[in-house]
């Protein structure tokens, strides 16, 4: 793994990868994006233990790997809701039609009215359900200043924590393909207790 991704750990195109992947996964939920955050940081654990002199530079930032992810997540989530706020009749047909979407609008417009936010932070690591709520709050129309906030802190808790698991990861067990893999299991874990709580406490 990391000897397929040892050119781009080595240079700035690492972090472009990175926010390419991010941003379009609100689209395209199947992306790995987790996973390749996971990565990169684990590779730059790996490479700022073993760096001496003038190579450090060479690994990527820990700090600009998270400040990459949160940004690229909320200028994902911030064009989803805008095409979801000028809306179609294509996307209004499939939220009719689609019980879970038609569910999460009514409940992330509650939640957002009540200040109860903390449901896009939960939705963020939930499979698919950053697209969810930043579609639903786009075609309901709920308001920038209510979504936006949100969004960021969803998007830098996200970034923190993925990026925590590789870089401590790899200093625990090693930059091994072991230690991307605890990683990579700790991440779908918040996720599945995310999607778990949304479920049961939606609002």
């Amino acid at each position: 793994m990391f000897e397929s991704v040892g050119s781009l750990t080595a240079s700035p195109w690492i972090y472009a990868v990175v926010a390419l992947s991010i941003l379009l996964d609100v689209f395209v939920p199947l992306l790995p994006s987790g996973v390749l955050v996971i990565t990169a940081a684990t590779a730059a654990a790996a490479g700022s233990s073993a760096a001496t002199g003038d190579v450090p530079h060479q690994v990527p930032d820990i700090l600009a790997l998270t400040l990459c992810a949160t940004t690229a997540s909320v200028l994902g989530d911030l064009v989803a809701y805008r095409l979801a706020w000028a809306g179609s009749p294509r996307l209004d047909r499939a939220i009719a039609r689609s019980r879970r979407l038609s569910t999460a609008q009514e409940r992330l417009g509650t939640a957002l009215s009540r200040g109860g936010g903390a449901l896009v932070v939960l939705a963020r690591f939930a499979p698919a359900g950053r697209s969810v709520v930043s579609l639903t709050a786009g075609a309901a129309h709920r308001r920038a200043r209510d979504f936006l906030p949100w969004s960021a802190l969803a998007g830098l808790s996200w970034a923190t924590y993925s990026v925590a698991l590789g870089y401590f990861g790899a200093h625990w067990l090693g930059a091994t393909w072991l230690a991307t893999a605890v990683s990579v299991a700790a991440l779908f874990a918040a996720g599945a207790v995310a999607g778990y709580l949304m479920r049961r406490r939606p609002a």
